[in-house]
């Protein structure tokens, strides 16, 4: 018999037990809420290998798509198989170690206070005051959510959480989960969605000795898509042209007031105190969502005097570069390659990812999260490995590996016998699609360095400072991402790196009813530039499949 793998620990298989029972074995926690009967679709999980030993997908497991199952559906019926998922709550790095980017004091202004007994939402008395009044501030990443759960009467961050969005099933970026969200399973994503975070908000009440009705405030940011989702609106007019969502359009027909959103608990599905708050951070245009909003108040660029840049990497990278006197804003559709997909041993930054690379004497020495051995390279890993491969001179500009070679071992799988055979290797295809991704971030920066630049005529130098935001940028080698052209060619003194700064503006917009009116005019006074419509578009991106820096001087072109 085969042994299953359950994110990549081993366990004796045998014919007919369930997924779930598997992780029951190694104490892998999945969620559920139905008691395992396939009625809440929480417990969705990844099969990376060995989907033909199990039985065919249920009527229950009908949405999902691909490789994903029902842990509580999937059975084992070929022991011979070596079937091997992954749990989709798995916590991400960027916030093991708390979110030790930017931060900024604000004046508290909750929209939930209290007053002698009772518990005010708004202007409304709502409850009795129990002890304490919680708030939830969320960042719906399309890759990654992460929570916290603040205490609205000190300001202070009693919990702090992130998780895979479980959304994947739909697809691995926006434009997939914009047609998945347009066929016959409409709905599913953000009951994914809502799924998982009330599992979550269970996990971060219990750690901090609360109850979930103690949360009277929730602020929601996300790209303009995952924002759009789990509120419950169309996102269909994001995903053509002009890319923009049924608030922007709303806006720009003078029926509403912005593009932020407001509901409350009980409307949403949130499992908190019913009559809650819910709020949708504003969009500032197609798909630079509220995520970079909150980003934006993080790092108070409309505050700055000289110029500075932000760029929040991941699936999709947003670039906003300016100050108290203007803003652009671009994205570019990175895909998920540095975030896990696309390459053959990619995965996101959890334990086990190799995190960093150096190559000595022609091989690589790899170091992992967690110390355990190497499952596969997470965004920082793949930056350093195409790093050292060009400074060794074992890859060219072109991503063509040395003496036409097909691929490059970085690690090893544990029971390697020393053949070789047990090799994570960086492929001739991996290279391309990392290219490509890059590319797009490097467009993005370029374009909008440029834009800004002609735009506003400033001097070359005049950008202060590069703001690194999101994903794994706190992990990434800064020169190493300058080197071959990931982001742009600054000094690396000029390069801060600032953590979740989404997160931590969607928490200032929780605590802050004065910062949130201050993110709404800040997203309207942003100018949104579409890379596309720039003549040389091709010839930029083409440039920018290469590995090489960014050239300087941008700003006066």
């Amino acid at each position: 018999m085969s042994p299953v793998y359950v994110n990549g620990r081993e366990v004796v298989a045998a014919r007919g037990n369930s997924l779930f029972d598997y992780a029951d074995a190694l104490r892998v926690r999945v969620p559920t809420s139905c008691g395992r009967a396939g009625q809440c679709r929480e417990c969705i999980v990844e099969v990376r290998g060995g989907m033909d030993g199990l039985g065919p997908k249920t009527a229950a497991e009908g949405f999902l798509r691909g490789g994903f199952r029902l842990a509580c559906q999937a059975a084992v019926t070929d022991p011979a198989a070596a079937v091997e998922f992954a749990v989709l709550r798995r916590q991400p790095r960027i916030l093991i170690d708390g979110n030790d980017g930017v931060r900024r004091a604000v004046e508290p202004d909750p929209p939930a206070t209290r007053r002698g007994d009772e518990v005010y939402v708004g202007e409304r008395a709502s409850d009795a005051y129990r002890g304490r009044i919680l708030g939830l501030a969320a960042d719906i990443g399309t890759t990654t959510v992460a929570l916290n759960l603040v205490d609205l009467e000190t300001g202070a961050v009693a919990a702090t959480a992130s998780f895979e969005n479980p959304q994947r099933f739909g697809g691995s970026d926006v434009m997939n989960r914009i047609s998945y969200d347009g066929g016959e399973f409409h709905g599913e994503l953000r009951h994914a969605i809502l799924s998982a975070i009330n599992f979550e908000i269970g996990e971060m009440t219990r750690q901090a000795g609360a109850h979930r009705r103690q949360i009277y405030a929730v602020t929601l940011v996300g790209n303009t898509t995952m924002r759009d989702i789990i509120f419950g609106l169309d996102v269909q007019p994001v995903g053509v042209k002009p890319y923009k969502s049924v608030t922007e359009l709303e806006y720009a027909a003078g029926r509403r007031a912005g593009t932020a959103l407001e509901s409350n608990a009980q409307a949403m599905g949130l499992r908190v105190f019913p009559r809650a708050q819910v709020y949708g951070g504003p969009v500032i245009g197609c798909h630079v969502g509220a995520d970079v909003a909150a980003a934006l108040l993080a790092v108070g660029m409309d505050g700055q005097d000289e110029p500075v840049m932000l760029v929040d990497i991941g699936t999709n990278t947003e670039v906003v570069i300016g100050n108290r006197w203007g803003m652009v804003a671009a994205s570019c559709p990175a895909g998920p390659a540095f975030e896990g997909g696309e390459v053959t041993y990619g995965m996101p930054g959890y334990d086990g990812a190799v995190e960093s690379v150096r190559i000595r004497q022609g091989r690589a020495e790899a170091s992992t999260i967690g110390g355990g051995p190497a499952q596969g390279i997470c965004g920082s890993g793949l930056v350093d490995l195409l790093a050292e491969l060009r400074v060794q001179g074992l890859m060219n500009e072109l991503g063509a590996l040395a003496g036409n070679a097909r691929d490059f071992p970085f690690a090893y799988h544990p029971a390697d016998g020393g053949d070789g055979a047990g090799a994570m290797v960086l492929s001739r295809a991996d290279i391309s699609a990392l290219a490509q991704a890059k590319a797009a971030n490097y467009c993005g920066q370029f374009i909008a360095l440029r834009h800004y630049g002609r735009r506003y005529g400033v001097a070359a130098d005049a950008v202060s400072r590069l703001y690194l935001a999101g994903g794994f940028a706190n992990y990434l080698n800064v020169a190493n991402a300058i080197s071959i052209g990931f982001i742009a060619n600054f000094p690396p003194g000029r390069v801060d790196k600032v953590g979740n700064a989404a997160l931590e503006g969607a928490t200032i917009m929780l605590l802050s009813q004065e910062q949130r009116r201050r993110a709404e005019g800040l997203a309207r006074r942003v100018e949104h530039i579409e890379l596309e419509t720039s003549p040389d578009f091709f010839d930029i991106f083409v440039e920018g499949c290469m590995f090489k820096p960014m050239p300087p001087g941008l700003l006066i072109e």
